[in-house]
This record gives C-alpha cells, sequence and structure tokens, in this order.
C-alpha cells in the first residue's frame, strides 16, 4: 500500500450496534478485552476489514498478536482520537445518529489503538462542539463513558475524554444570552500564526473583512490583518505523537461537504478567531451573499447593529433580539431557504481556514512555530459512512444510510474518494480542489491520479478515473450548493 491507498468497505448493514460499550460481534484472536459479545455490531468487523485491505501486519492477520496499527503507534505514545462530536442532536429534532460518529466505531478504534500501545502510553478522546451544545449529552450518546469504564475496570488503562471548548454559549429562541466559561484543554493552547503560509495571504492586500463564530467581529479581525494570521489550537491534539481522525460523512452549507479537512474546526481553542465568511457579494469583494441587493445590503447593516448591540450583554437587547429574529426571518427569508452567512458554492473563506489549520496540525510544534516541512504528525483517518448526511447539513440536513466505512492515512486522499463516493466532483469543492496546489507545509504531495481505491466493492477496487456515476451514491448537496457540486459522468 501507498500513502494515497484509500480502503473502502460496504457492509450489509446500514445501521449501528445500540449496546454500549459496543462489543465486537465475535472474540477475535487479538480481542485485547473479554467482556460479552455484539451480534449487531458489523462496524467492528468493517473496521478489520479496513486494516486487512490496506495490508497492516498483514502476516499476522487471524493472529493473537495482529497489531495492525503497530507501524502507527508505539508502546508508550499518545494517540488523540477526535471523532465528529458537533452536537447532541439534530438542529430541529432529537436525532443524532447521523448528525455525530457513532461510538461503536470509537470502541474498535480503541481497541487497536490499545493492542499498539500494548497497555502503555494514553488515548485521548477529544473534539470542541458547536459553542452551544451539550458535551456530557454528546458523551452519553456515543456511549464514551461506558468504554472508558471498560479499559479502566478491566485493563486497569484510562482513557481521556476532554471537550476542548473554552467556553459554553447559553441561548433562548437561537439568541446567545450567556457565555459561560469552561476550562477547556487542561494542557492549554498555542498560538500559530501562518503569516505568509497562510491561505489567507493572497487577500491581504484586499483588506477584506471577516466574520468568525460570534458577535465579536473585532475580535476575528484582529488575528486575521496586516498579515498576520492567528489561530488559537488546543495543545492536546498538537502534543500528541498519533492523531486519529473519525469524521463523519455529511453535506456542509459553507463547504460542501464535511469530512477530515473540514472537521479540524475541532482543534480550536477559539473559534472566533476562524473566519467564515467574508463582509458582502462577490460584486464588493465578500462571500456572505451570493449577489449584491438593496434587500441583502439592508440585512446586513440590521444584522451588524445587532450584534454588536447583542456584546454589551444587556437584557433589553437580548430580549428584543429574541422578539425580532423570527420577524426578521419573515421579511428575509428563513436560514433554511435563502443563502446567507457564506452558505453556498461561493465561499471563498472557509476553505482556506480549514487548509490552515490542518497545516496547523501536522506541522505545527507546541510553541506555535512550524517544524521542518515534509516531517508532518502521524496521522490516521477512520470514516463513518454507515450513516451519513445529505441536504442542509452539517446539523440540519436528512440521513442517507450507504453502509460503507473508509481508511487511509492521507486527509486529502481520503476526502477526495468520499467526494466521488457520495456523487460530488472534488474539482468543485475548493476545500478538497485547492488542497492538491503545492505549498511549503504540502498537505499531499501526488495528483488524484495517485490515489489508490481498495475495496471488497469491485465498482470501487480500480482508479477513481474509473468509477462510475451509477456506481456511487447520489448525495443531495446543500441547496446553496445544489446544481454546482455534482459530478456528471
Amino acid at each position: 500500500m501507498t500513502p494515497y491507498s484509500v480502503a473502502i468497505i460496504k457492509q450489509a448493514r446500514t445501521s449501528y450496534a445500540h449496546q454500549t460499550p459496543f462489543h465486537p460481534p465475535q472474540v477475535f484472536p487479538e480481542t485485547p478485552i473479554g467482556g460479552g459479545i455484539d451480534s449487531t455490531n458489523e462496524t467492528y468487523t468493517s473496521i478489520r476489514k479496513l486494516f486487512h485491505l490496506l495490508k497492516y501486519d498483514s502476516s499476522n492477520f487471524g493472529k493473537a498478536k495482529w497489531n495492525p496499527l503497530g507501524w502507527l503507534i508505539k508502546p508508550g505514545e499518545t494517540v488523540f482520537l477526535k471523532p465528529n462530536m458537533l452536537a447532541e442532536s439534530h438542529y430541529y429534532n432529537d436525532d443524532w445518529e447521523y448528525v455525530i460518529t457513532h461510538g461503536s466505531v470509537i470502541r474498535a478504534i480503541v481497541d487497536y489503538a490499545f493492542i499498539a500501545l500494548q497497555g502503555k502510553g494514553k488515548i485521548i478522546i477529544g473534539d470542541a462542539p458547536t459553542s452551544e451544545a451539550k458535551f456530557d449529552e454528546i458523551v452519553g450518546r456515543m456511549g464514551l463513558k461506558e468504554i472508558q469504564s471498560l479499559f479502566h475496570e478491566g485493563k486497569d488503562f484510562d482513557i481521556e475524554i476532554i471537550d476542548l471548548r473554552d467556553e459554553y454559549w447559553v441561548e433562548k429562541e437561537r439568541v446567545v444570552t450567556q457565555v459561560v466559561q469552561l476550562p477547556g484543554d487542561p494542557r492549554g493552547k498555542a498560538i500559530v500564526d501562518l503569516g505568509g503560509q497562510s491561505m489567507f495571504a493572497d487577500l491581504d492586500q484586499s483588506r477584506k473583512h471577516y466574520y468568525g463564530a460570534f458577535y465579536d467581529i473585532d475580535e476575528t479581525n484582529r488575528h486575521h490583518s496586516g498579515g498576520k494570521h492567528e489561530y488559537a489550537i488546543s495543545m492536546s491534539p498538537l502534543m500528541a505523537d498519533v492523531f486519529i481522525s473519525l469524521p463523519k460523512i455529511k453535506t456542509h452549507k459553507k463547504c460542501g461537504f464535511t469530512l477530515n479537512l473540514k472537521g479540524l474546526v475541532g482543534i480550536n481553542a477559539n473559534k472566533n478567531w476562524l473566519p467564515h465568511y467574508m463582509f458582502g457579494s462577490p460584486e464588493t469583494g465578500g462571500d456572505q451573499f451570493r449577489e449584491g441587493s438593496a434587500r441583502s445590503a439592508l440585512e446586513n447593516a440590521l444584522v451588524r447593529r445587532a450584534k454588536q448591540a447583542l456584546l454589551r450583554k444587556t437584557l433589553v437587547v437580548q430580549m428584543l433580539a429574541r422578539k425580532t429574529k423570527g420577524l426578521a426571518y419573515k421579511v428575509f427569508g428563513g436560514t433554511e431557504e435563502v443563502v446567507r452567512s457564506g452558505n453556498w458554492h461561493g465561499n471563498d473563506t472557509v476553505w482556506r481556514m480549514a487548509l490552515d489549520l490542518n497545516r496547523i496540525l501536522l506541522y505545527a510544534n507546541a510553541d506555535g512555530s512550524m517544524r521542518e516541512a515534509g516531517a508532518p504528525k502521524r496521522y490516521l483517518s477512520i470514516v463513518d459512512g454507515i450513516i451519513a448526511m445529505e441536504g442542509n447539513g452539517p446539523a440540519a440536513g436528512t440521513p442517507k444510510a450507504i453502509g460503507c466505512m473508509l481508511a487511509g492515512v492521507n486527509p486529502v486522499a481520503v476526502d477526495a474518494v468520499c467526494a466521488r463516493l457520495v456523487g460530488f466532483d472534488y474539482r468543485k469543492l475548493p476545500i478538497v480542489a485547492q488542497a492538491f496546489a503545492p505549498h511549503s507545509f504540502s498537505l499531499i504531495e501526488a495528483g488524484m491520479e495517485s490515489i489508490e481505491p481498495v475495496s471488497n466493492n469491485p465498482a470501487w477496487n480500480r482508479p477513481l478515473a474509473e468509477w462510475r456515476l451509477a456506481d456511487v451514491f447520489q448525495f443531495e448537496p446543500h441547496f446553496g450548493w445544489k446544481g454546482e457540486v455534482e459530478a456528471k459522468d
């Protein structure tokens, strides 16, 4: 196998096991911890098959000493697992299995990381959910406490679970009324300035005005102006010897779809340092709206004033905002109906931010400096595509049960294969297409033709250029991307 091999398993079940701590469907020779079996947990078997397809420790497959991640992880090291922990539920209902990475995926990876560590070292599971998300509920739905207890009691091995956020937002009627400070990453954070190496550097002369994740617009722009492009990064993933990404396949309103590359928003210590869109429309150098109009200009002016007022945190302003937000949607259109906030295929901001974060994860030191190019952090991706999300993702879409799992060691290669798998053209997804561009801190040092899919499905067990549209899934894009991202052949 090469660094650009991507394994794809199509399993029979398009559903998950539901009984924590998600025991394997049988006791395999290498199973590190007993305690039971779960015949419904085909996901565990699929992950074994991914490793076998990639020929990890192939000579020992089927034996007790099989150690498929031994090439990646050494005893005594720290392994950071980063699942998608976006929120405890769908934006409009209590569904969750197609919103976040399922706990059965995490359990299998914990098992094989533990085997590689030989019980010596550390496994950390962490992410930075949306600021209003309830972390304990996410952990509960994933069954992480049960997995943690299993290893503590059965192997005297402690698994750490971390909420990487430094604050939690209390909302009423979708208006932030209180900001609660959280402990954040116990190891602290690093400030990394990419400067001229940032994907935003070529926009510096245009003096763009960015919106981040919160009402404090000035804070975002202080960190992205004058040739400076700073990010606050949680120290635990940065310091870890090995980073394992465990994303969920989902469409995304701001970048077309989210997987490994976009998922690194979750390693941030302060999301308001992350540019999400540029104010205005393309006519004025922005990507907030699809096109300029008197209506969008009025909306922008009103919203910016409202957000500045909300920063004062007065009860009167908060109450007025809650009362008028519904009226504003009636006048200007709902968020799931009208393109705003950079939620469309013309967003020229989020892909830049995401690629910056990937370069920081792979090449930054704990002191914020960048190490030598060509020596990235050890990395593995295991993709949860058993039940994916299409439509208005990443939090308000609809389920798409495809029963697929993927794995690879290069985030760009894996994301490109996933783009093809869901029926999208990677060339129309800047977050993937731009990742192939040459850079001092390269994310991939080969072209699309070098990616090598391997699969138990013959239609996918061949070069991507030979995949037929009839053999892939036809995902519905977010409405702001419809007609712009779908593959044509």
